[in-house]
């Protein structure tokens, strides 16, 4: 298991229940990874007045004519399971005084669905519960402050890792779960270590990617020089009753729309009043609904009782990734990926908000079924030389925001796809490929949604030109 994040400790422990023996590689300290800072819930159907079928429609429709419907279905049918296992592992979500769960509103969704824990705490409460239950767990062995520096390969499935101290380790399946790569770009709501370090590896081994053109940008980062630049104001907020306002004060958005549609109209507000930011009005919304929220916004110097918070678009979530089947698997035998750092379709072109933590846990336990069936490793361990981590300088964070942010066309995105950065290079070159505007991926030279890409996923395989695939 590579990754420490949601969906490499619920998939670690699903195996572990199973019966396998997991090896945990973490590059930060337990409880340390991206999903820590997690403000939005899990997206379930747990109403009288919901199904997954309405799930499945939301979902559908926020992804743009993207969505692999497969996928989705899946996600939509095992997250009410997903979310009784968790409470099981004694996850604490919200309730109200009948002890019945507490379901949060958020944009593209037409009920109140979003399960959430501490509030806008709902990674920190789950990292922290399943870094507890992992930890003691004698079925897995946790490596701290490790880096994986190769995917071994036979040439034809993957046989185990290399890690920073160049030691091997054998395995019958490799799971991927290292998170998303958002801080690639200059503008973000991610930790600094956000930069698809898991991706690189896959696709060294051989992996397909998919999707690399789809970043979400998040609405509502807050847009400040006091420290709080780039902190992600929950959509929550806007669920209980938060609004969008111009620079004159008028309302311009629904502020309930899907992230694509609003981030949109934020950027267009933003350069019709020459501005760098609209504002959030929070005025009206109960603080105690949110609390590290509101804290983090005082610490900063803004009071969001009292004051519009500033805030504009950022990068805030990959939908693309390594292109996996309903299980996990990737386009290389017995290699896996879960979470952001994978592609199954699920997101197509818009995610839905809060499927994201809901993915880590439904399809977490089922590529944990699938990696504990296989078979175990075969022959020696090849010997291969590790690639050097890429550095990632400013320049080119910032040209990924100037070229590959809310807006792109082909010359930008030409200059992207020449970038030193190897994962900058793989989005301009799949930006460059799809040629139409659909959800995240807007060309201005290609305005318009391209009815023949519907439901087109595009993949890079290793050395290979981009392909536009339909996907069962």
């Amino acid at each position: 298991m590579v990754g420490a994040g949601a969906a490499g400790l619920y998939a670690a422990l699903c195996a572990a229940r199973l019966g396998a023996k997991v090896m945990l590689v973490s590059a930060t300290p337990l409880a340390g990874s991206s999903s820590y800072w997690a403000q939005g819930g899990l997206a379930a159907a747990l109403s009288p007045d919901d199904s997954p079928e309405l799930h499945l429609k939301d979902t559908i429709k926020a992804g743009r004519g993207m969505v692999r419907g497969s996928a989705a279905r899946i996600l939509c049918e095992e997250a009410p399971a997903a979310v009784e296992d968790l409470e099981s592992l004694g996850v604490r979500f919200d309730a109200d005084r009948e002890r019945r769960l507490a379901l949060g509103l958020e944009g593209g969704h037409s009920a109140r669905r979003i399960v959430h824990a501490g509030g806008a705490a709902t990674g920190r409460r789950l990292i922290r519960q399943l870094s507890a239950l992992v930890a003691p767990d004698e079925r897995i062995e946790v490596l701290e402050r490790r880096r994986v520096t190769a995917i071994l390969s036979d040439g034809e499935r993957a046989t185990g890792v290399r890690l920073d101290d160049r030691v091997r380790i054998a395995c019958g399946a490799v799971i991927v779960a290292t998170g998303g790569a958002a801080a690639l770009w200059a503008r973000t709501t991610n930790p600094a270590g956000a930069t698809g370090g898991g991706l690189l590896l896959a696709h060294r081994a051989g992996a397909a990617l998919a999707d690399l053109e789809m970043m979400q940008f998040h609405p509502t980062a807050v847009a400040a020089s006091n420290g709080a630049d780039g902190f992600l104001v929950t959509e929550a907020v806007r669920g209980e009753g938060a609004r969008l306002l111009d620079s004159s004060g008028e309302r311009f958005v629904d502020e309930l729309a899907p992230r694509d549609e609003v981030a949109g109209a934020i950027q267009r507000r933003m350069a019709e009043t020459h501005s760098g930011s609209v504002d959030l009005d929070m005025r009206d919304v109960d603080p105690a609904l949110f609390p590290n929220v509101v804290t983090a916004l005082r610490r900063a110097g803004i009071d969001p009782e009292r004051e519009l918070v500033p805030v504009a678009p950022a990068a805030h979530y990959m939908m693309g990734g390594i292109a996996t089947d309903l299980d996990g698997r990737s386009t290389i035998e017995t290699l896996y990926a879960v979470g952001e750092c994978s592609c199954t379709g699920l997101h197509g072109a818009n995610r839905l908000a809060s499927n994201s933590l809901t993915e880590c846990f439904v399809f977490g336990a089922r590529a944990a079924r699938a990696a504990v069936a296989e078979p175990a490793p075969r022959g020696p361990l090849p010997d291969v030389t590790a690639s050097k981590s890429p550095s990632l300088s400013e320049e080119s964070r910032l040209a990924l925001w100037r070229h590959g942010g809310i807006e792109r066309d082909r010359a930008g995105l030409q200059k992207l796809s020449r970038t030193p950065h190897p994962l900058v290079a793989l989005i301009g070159t799949s930006g460059l490929a799809r040629e139409e505007s659909r959800g995240a991926h807007r060309r201005v030279d290609f305005p318009e949604r391209d009815p023949a890409l519907d439901e087109r996923h595009l993949t890079l395989g290793a050395g290979a030109e981009p392909a536009l695939e339909r996907w069962e």
